[in-house]
């Protein structure tokens, strides 16, 4: 796939449409419409009617008050994704990373985080509720209001029923500018369909973010976890959702970007992330929102200090794109294909002037005829959309032997 900052003509072309990809006829492309410069942090679901409901933010560039939550649908038996619909206006805050979660009752819950500028220890996580799939959507309100709270991965139903929603604290000392140094994650659990909710720390957790929980055939949990040192994945485990492990590396690499994995019908695990890590990085950028102009701070911040674990990594090439299968309840990853090659360039996130061409923030979901559908951010441009069926992750090396 080229590195080039253009984008391919199906985008502009035919916006929204499924196509066979041009290599591949086994794979199916889409790159949904969009209204806006950048286009970011998508997450997918499959809803109970069969439709698929795509919700990302977009904007000027992350940070800027004009970033909003955007969502698309493709709905069953269509072959074009919808325009996208405006879900959130809070022309005061960056309202970032919306989550789609589908409760037990058919209501579809949409999360997101709205912060000052790029003050990630500002955020706080937003609800709205929908009673008919996402076509209208209730009032906005606050689900989570301790600053700093951030959101990135969709709830999840423990065996037990309680709702599980992990989220990761943005935390600085006064004074400092937020640089992602001493975030930690936290589950927050439900037994009351979402009305209250308790904290569950997850111990040893500092740089560990974006936590991605999904229960696996025996009733037990794992976690996924995104580092801010962008060496590895980590993994945690739970029986009950209050308690974890630390977290602790996998062999797969992670380049302080986000992944997101599911359970699969048949009990093997897809993940889908950035097959990279700061050990094929040559650039490094001073922090995530270097490159706006800041009208919170007016110079007054002074740089986070560094945690135990130290300094987060900003810069890491955001590329390959790469969807891999685990067997074996995520502890080897062995099959993997590549979604996306390119230089993955993010030294900064300018997409007015195309500058930038990551391939990141992947969402992955399964549909009950086993498609894998995903969903990622290109170039910041655009949101691609994919399908294949697990087979086909493993048909690429199957041949080769």
């Amino acid at each position: 796939m080229t590195s080039q900052s253009t984008l391919p003509s199906p985008a502009t072309t035919m916006p929204g449409r499924l196509h066979a990809a041009s290599d591949d006829a086994a794979r199916i492309d889409a790159y949904l419409p969009t209204a806006t410069v950048q286009n970011h942090a998508a997450n997918l679901a499959v809803l109970d009617n069969g439709d698929l409901l795509c919700a990302w933010f977009g904007g000027t560039q992350e940070g800027v008050p004009d970033i909003s939550v955007y969502s698309s649908r493709l709905a069953k038996g269509s072959s074009v994704w919808s325009e996208p619909v405006r879900l959130s206006d809070d022309p005061s805050r960056s309202e970032q990373n919306p989550v789609l979660f589908q409760a037990p009752d058919g209501k579809l819950w949409l999360l997101y985080t709205a912060q000052l500028s790029g003050h990630q220890n500002t955020s706080i996580v937003r609800r709205r509720i929908s009673s008919d799939r996402g076509r209208t959507w209730g009032p906005i309100g606050t689900l989570f209001d301790e600053p700093g709270t951030f959101v990135r991965q969709p709830i999840v139903i423990a065996a037990d029923g309680a709702w599980l929603c992990p989220v990761f604290m943005c935390r600085v000392a006064p004074g400092e500018r937020w640089s992602g140094n001493d975030d930690i994650s936290v589950v927050m659990r439900s037994t009351d369909d979402g009305a209250s909710w308790t904290a569950h720390e997850v111990p040893g957790s500092v740089g560990c973010v974006h936590m991605n929980i999904q229960p696996l055939a025996d009733g037990s949990l794992i976690a996924l976890f995104r580092s801010r040192w962008a060496d590895h994945i980590y993994v945690s485990r739970s029986n009950d959702g209050r308690g974890w492990s630390a977290p602790e590396p996998l062999e797969l690499p992670n380049n302080n970007s986000s992944i997101q994995f599911v359970a699969l019908a048949n009990g093997h695990l897809g993940l889908v992330f950035n097959n990279s890590s700061a050990k094929e990085s040559v650039e490094r950028r001073a922090s995530l929102y270097d490159d706006i102009e800041d009208a919170e701070d007016s110079g007054t911040l002074v740089a986070q200090a560094a945690s135990s674990r130290g300094t987060a990594f900003w810069g890491a090439p955001r590329a390959p794109m790469t969807l891999a299968i685990s067997t074996d309840g995520g502890r080897t990853w062995p099959i993997a294909r590549n979604l996306e090659r390119g230089d993955g360039y993010c030294m900064t996130n300018n997409s007015a002037e195309k500058l930038n061409r990551e391939f990141s923030y992947p969402s992955i979901a399964q549909s009950p005829d086993g498609r894998l559908h995903i969903a990622y951010t290109y170039f910041r441009q655009r949101i691609k959309y994919v399908s294949v069926t697990e087979d086909w992750v493993s048909a690429k090396q199957q041949a080769a032997a």
